[in-house]
This record gives C-alpha cells, sequence and structure tokens, in this order.
C-alpha cells in the first residue's frame, strides 16, 4: 500500500488496493482522469472553427485587373525571317589576272563603285589588232568597189565578159561580210576591255571576298567573287497555315495590309512595313502558305538572316471587351475565368475567348465590361474562395504581376 501511494503522487481514491494488481488499476484510473479534464480545456475549444469543428481557411493572395472596352486589331501573327532586297553573286565576264580589290570585306558599297581590276593588257592587244584588221578589210572593200564601177559599164559594151563583172560584185559583197565581222570582233573587244573593271551593280553591303588579289580569275566561275545584300529597303519573309487564306485573301481585296515587324531580341518599337507577296500554292509539306513584306530600312535595324515577331493586321474590332491573357484558363469543359464578387470571394465562370494580341485577349461572351477577374494565383482557387486581391500595375488590362 505504501508503494500505491509513492506511486500516484496527489491521487485520492476511494477504493483500497493491494498487491501489484492493485497499483496498475490505480494507474489506469489516474490517466483517464487527466485525459477528461485536459480535453475540456478553454484552448481546445477555442481552436474549433464554426464548421463541423474545421480551421477556417485563410483568405488567398491574387493579382487582378479590371476588364475594359477598346478597339482591337485583328491581325495573324508568326515568326519570320530578314531577307535582302537582292542579292547579286558577282562574277567576272573575262579570264585574267586579279590586279586590284576596291573594297573591303563587309563595306558598304554603292551602285557604280569600282570592286575589282583585271589585267588588262592582253584585251587591248587584241582590241589594237582587230582595229588594224578592220582597216585592211575596209581599204580592201573600197578598191573592190571601185573595180566593180569599173567592170559594169565594160561588160556593158562587151570590153570585159560578164562572168568577170559578176565576179567583181561578188568580190564587194564578200569584203562587206568581213568587214561586218570586224566590227562586230572589235566590239566583243571593247566590252572585254570595260570588263577588265568590275563595278557594283546595286548598292549594299559586301559578304566575304572569295579570291585575293594576285588569283587568276575565270570567266563566269560557279563561285562569286563576293555577294552583294541590298537591305534598305528589305523584306520579311514568314508562313501562315493554310486556313488563313481565305480569310486573308477577303481583306487583301479590300487594301493594301499593314505589316509590323519586332526583332526577337530587341526592345525597341515594332517597324512598319507593307504586305508584297502571297505564294501562288500552299507547301503541302507544312500545310502553310509563304508571304513576304516589304520594310523601309535607314538605320539596318533589320539584318539578313535575323528571326523577328510579324504581325500582319486584317482588320479593327471596335469596342471590345479585353482582359489580360493570363486571367484565360483552360479546364476540361473549355475556357474560363475567375471573377471576383461581392465580399471578397471568387466565381468560376466559362468565356468564349475571340482572339488574342500580344498579353491581351478579346472575350467574345461570358464577361462584361469593368468586371474584375483573377491574372495570377488561380492554382490556389476554388469557386467560392475567398481572396486577398491586389491591382496588377498601372494598366487596367494588361498590366504587368506585381509581386504577392
Amino acid at each position: 500500500m505504501s508503494i500505491a501511494k509513492n506511486t500516484l503522487g496527489s491521487c485520492r481514491f476511494p477504493f483500497r488496493f493491494s498487491g501489484w494488481a492493485g497499483i496498475r488499476s490505480a494507474l489506469a484510473i489516474c490517466l483517464l482522469m487527466l485525459l477528461a479534464s485536459c480535453s475540456g480545456s478553454p484552448d481546445a475549444q477555442g481552436a474549433k472553427g464554426s464548421e463541423g469543428g474545421k480551421p477556417k481557411s485563410p483568405p488567398v493572395p491574387v493579382t487582378v485587373a479590371t476588364s475594359v472596352g477598346k478597339d482591337m486589331p485583328v491581325a495573324l501573327e508568326a515568326i519570320g525571317t530578314v531577307e535582302p532586297f537582292a542579292t547579286v553573286g558577282v562574277r567576272s565576264q573575262v579570264a585574267g589576272i586579279l590586279e586590284k580589290v576596291g573594297f573591303r570585306e563587309g563595306d558598304q558599297v554603292k551602285q557604280g563603285d569600282l570592286l575589282f581590276a583585271i589585267d588588262r593588257r592582253p584585251f587591248a592587244a587584241r582590241l589594237n589588232q582587230l582595229q588594224a584588221a578592220l582597216a585592211r578589210d575596209r581599204a580592201s572593200l573600197d578598191n573592190a568597189r571601185k573595180q566593180a564601177e569599173r567592170y559594169r559599164p565594160a561588160a556593158e559594151k562587151g570590153y570585159v565578159s560578164e562572168e568577170q563583172s559578176d565576179q567583181a560584185q561578188t568580190s564587194v559583197a564578200t569584203l562587206t561580210a568581213a568587214v561586218q565581222a570586224d566590227e562586230a570582233a572589235l566590239e566583243s573587244a571593247r566590252l572585254d576591255l570595260d570588263n577588265c573593271k568590275i563595278k557594283a551593280p546595286i548598292s549594299g553591303y559586301t559578304g566575304q571576298l572569295m579570291v585575293d588579289r594576285g588569283n587568276l580569275v575565270k570567266a563566269s566561275a560557279d563561285q562569286p567573287l563576293v555577294t552583294i545584300n541590298e537591305i534598305d529597303p528589305i523584306k520579311v519573309s514568314f508562313a501562315l497555315p493554310e486556313q488563313s487564306v481565305s480569310e486573308l485573301k477577303k481583306y487583301l481585296a479590300q487594301g493594301g495590309l499593314q505589316v509590323t515587324a519586332t526583332p526577337r531580341d530587341s526592345s525597341r518599337e515594332p517597324l512598319s512595313g507593307k504586305f508584297s507577296f502571297l505564294d501562288n500554292k500552299v507547301d503541302q509539306t507544312t500545310g502553310t502558305i509563304l508571304l513576304k513584306a516589304t520594310f523601309a530600312n535607314p538605320d539596318q535595324s533589320l539584318w539578313p538572316g535575323q528571326f523577328v515577331k510579324v504581325s500582319l493586321r486584317l482588320t479593327t474590332r471596335k469596342n471590345v471587351t479585353v482582359i489580360p491573357t493570363p486571367a484565360v484558363q483552360t479546364g476540361q469543359s473549355g475556357t474560363y475565368v475567375y471573377v471576383v464578387k461581392g465580399g471578397m470571394t471568387v466565381e468560376q465562370r466559362p468565356v468564349t475567348v475571340g482572339f488574342s494580341v500580344g498579353d491581351e485577349s478579346v472575350i467574345d461572351s461570358g464577361l462584361a465590361v469593368g468586371e474584375t477577374v483573377v491574372t495570377d494565383g488561380q492554382l490556389r482557387l476554388k469557386p467560392g474562395a475567398a481572396i486577398k486581391p491586389v491591382i496588377s500595375g498601372s494598366k487596367p488590362a494588361g498590366g504587368e504581376k506585381t509581386d504577392e
């Protein structure tokens, strides 16, 4: 009995215990009394919520924006490639030793600038030779004409035979043809001599120099001496799905279409150009059709081979409902947005998206102008959830997201 008193401490029981069985029974009763007293404490009661004892969830911090009504351009977007307006591979029209290179690789040249000079001495010698041959044949022709004039009246009077008169006329015709051939050869020699100086056929930028001074160049070789690209103006080629062809042709018939191009690594304003080319067939391999636009490029902001973001504006829709594109979510039933209701709760509402331009989307149905939608934090939401809204940026729709 003394062991039971020391173990239980201050617990008092109206029963008497004996042995180890009594001690175990006393311990069990004491534990039950302690649990009963703890379950009725004020702290435990205060931790229970008003709904079945479950703790209430705190408001979810989200970014919101207000839908606005404004005019929106209807545009087709694609990734395009910048191309030179014109490309010329410069080749020599004569064979000879390259004596001079009049530019450095990458230089900007103007039409008519001297690019190459070929040793002209062999061509000058041939020109002199042909000039001498022409003078000889012209002298022979003059003599033949005089003989023919003498033989004609003599043959009429019977002093010479008709055959001799005919031979004199034939000699005149033969020498006339020889003189014409000499004149043609002389003109060709002059052209060859002029072609020893190779000038820029267009204005633009030179590429890599393929032949150095001192080398023998061939006439009309497969490899050009240098390639010149004209980049002002400049072209941008891009492809659109074949489903866009009918709509594209519809707006093309109404007038010229405006195109903008923005370099992918640039923060500058988009460049404006004009639609210039629609291919005459659809590529069956890719299911796309090729288009091109022309841009003024005085400051060389576009460069051949560069990738750009292209936007082809078809028309403008007036006074439509616009929200930031991140507000639009996609579920099993289609697209929807979370709309902020009174009491700072959200409602999941299905919407129909007309089209998107940049970071803004046009809502055709399901949302009115002036309603507030959640643009960030949707993953933690469900219908009826309480929120803690943060207005996004300074723009009502499409502004930058703020940190939570």
